[in-house]
């Protein structure tokens, strides 16, 4: 196997981050998956077939999620060369994955004019080891290629009744087959075929897209998401303290100011940086005044503290409304909790309230007025099947978040997409307020209704609409995608087996 093999499986990893937002140029995710496969088709062992797979994953990784790097290093106040050490490792953990799918297909291809078997076998192999990397260790799904399907890919029809595996399976499947059709043979039947395959796919999910499979619920709700801001590295300042605290009240003030007032204000994750039970005296009352007074409810990220001294990213609600909790279900690896094992990280990396613990994960959704709101604090969002354990009775999805530890990245409009993803996966609206960036309505459909700047205090209004029904996706989650994918695998390793 040559460098330039390698090389070019690492570039066409690098390049399928200019799939996704902000640039969401989805056609190259389809290049990308097809270079790959090309490569993998001239592949003579499987262990060259494993090293493409993880030279092209660790080109995805490196490229798209080295934001990381901002968080451990700038914020986190770990050394430059062990931070970047850190991601670097992390990324070729990530990589295993590709790297396996490429293994699996390698060794369990069928023959070369079998274009559409071979096609459909590295789809299968792909969506388990993307659902593989979504759950292992608590799961990494982050840059799944089902989120660079988002409108107005032709896939994007899809992810309501697949989720963003299965649509990651069908831009593999879309991709194999070109990248296999040379070799499909010279009679026009072999190549017309996997041809018209790729039309119908592409054509079917376009006829979905236009398919509305939730109805509206209740009257709509006027809502004022608020983004406070704050810059990560002074939040936690003790000196800055007053003024955070003060920032909050009056962007507070300010929204239930507007007329007519809105039923509901969002304040973002962990807006107050210190724990619930020890803010000044009277601090919470007078925020609860503020949506009392103009018949409204305020819903803001808190750290709070159990009687056992348990420590839980959470969210509260003030107002009109009696008081709801929300703890945040899904923590993140290292920066919310210690894996085991890994109690070292904690000495190179500071990181305030790290030591945090789990949420129960059947937490009701918080009623205001007629619309039930299921909230996800952060990194929550990533994983749908999760999220759909609130439905049907959630009529709106609400996300809080700081994504402020990662700066001026991609990290931002890549999370507004995987948002985006959620809301068609769920047929719900997604409500997002977030510090830094970025605060928007998701409509229904994936679109975005609304967004704030990134980096700029303010305070969006908007009016949302609940919805009620159920998507394939809400009913089957990724059982459907992963029994199709299975039973192609096992089928390949039958037929592989026999010969």
């Amino acid at each position: 196997m040559t460098v330039r093999r390698l090389s070019g499986a690492l570039l066409a990893g690098g390049a399928s981050v200019l799939g996704y937002a902000p640039l969401e140029w989805y056609p190259l995710v389809f290049v990308s998956l097809a270079v790959l496969v090309w490569l993998l088709a001239g592949a003579r062992r499987v262990r060259e077939a494993f090293a493409l797979g993880f030279a092209w994953g660790f080109g995805a990784f490196i490229g798209g999620v080295s934001w990381l790097y901002v968080a451990l290093e700038r914020y986190g106040g770990m050394p430059a060369a062990l931070a970047a050490l850190a991601i670097a490792l992390f990324c070729a953990y990530l990589a295993l994955y590709p790297g396996l799918a490429a293994a699996a297909f390698a060794a369990l291809r069928p023959g070369r004019g079998a274009p559409v078997r071979a096609a459909a076998l590295f789809a299968a192999l792909w969506v388990l080891s993307e659902w593989l990397r979504g759950v292992v260790f608590t799961g990494f799904p982050w840059l799944a290629i089902g989120y660079s399907q988002t409108p107005p890919s032709p896939l994007a029809g899809y992810l309501p009744v697949l989720g963003v595996y299965g649509v990651g399976g069908l831009v593999a499947f879309v991709a194999a087959l070109v990248a296999l059709l040379p070799g499909a043979g010279a009679t026009p039947r072999r190549r017309w075929v996997p041809v018209a395959t790729v039309g119908v796919v592409l054509a079917l999910g376009a006829g979905l897209a236009g398919r509305a499979w939730t109805v509206p619920s209740g009257a709509p709700l006027p809502v004022a998401l608020v983004q406070t801001n704050f810059e990560q590295s002074l939040k936690w300042d003790p000196a800055r303290f007053a003024d955070v605290l003060q920032a909050n009240l009056e962007l507070v003030r300010e929204s239930f100011m507007h007329s007519p007032p809105p039923a509901l204000v969002v304040l973002p994750e962990t807006t107050v940086p210190t724990l619930l039970e020890r803010l000044p005296e009277g601090y919470l009352a007078g925020l609860a005044q503020l949506p009392r007074e103009a018949g409204g409810d305020l819903v803001m990220g808190v750290f709070r503290q159990d009687e056992a001294g348990h420590i839980y990213n959470a969210a509260i609600s003030l107002g009109t409304a009696p008081v709801q909790h929300y703890a945040k279900q899904h923590l993140v690896p290292f920066g919310e909790y210690s894996p085991p094992l890994f109690g070292w990280f904690y000495k190179l990396a500071q990181i305030p309230m790290s030591d945090q613990t789990r949420g129960a994960p059947d937490q009701a959704p918080m009623h205001f007025g007629a619309q039930r709101v299921a909230l996800n604090i952060c990194y929550e969002d990533l994983f749908g099947a999760e999220l759909i354990r609130a439905l049907p009775e959630a009529t709106l999805l609400l996300n809080i978040s700081n994504l402020a530890w990662y700066g001026e990245s991609l990290a931002q409009p890549q999370h507004l997409q995987i948002a985006r993803a959620r809301a068609l996966e769920t047929g719900r609206p997604m409500l997002r307020s977030t510090n830094t960036g970025m605060t928007a309505l998701v409509q229904p459909d994936g679109s975005v209704a609304a967004a704030l700047p990134e980096f700029e205090r303010g305070v969006l209004r908007v009016e949302v609409q609940g919805y009620a029904g159920l998507t394939p996706y809400a009913r089957w989650g990724d059982w459907l995608a992963l029994a199709v994918a299975l039973s192609l695998a096992l089928s390949a390793v039958v037929v592989r087996a026999r010969s």
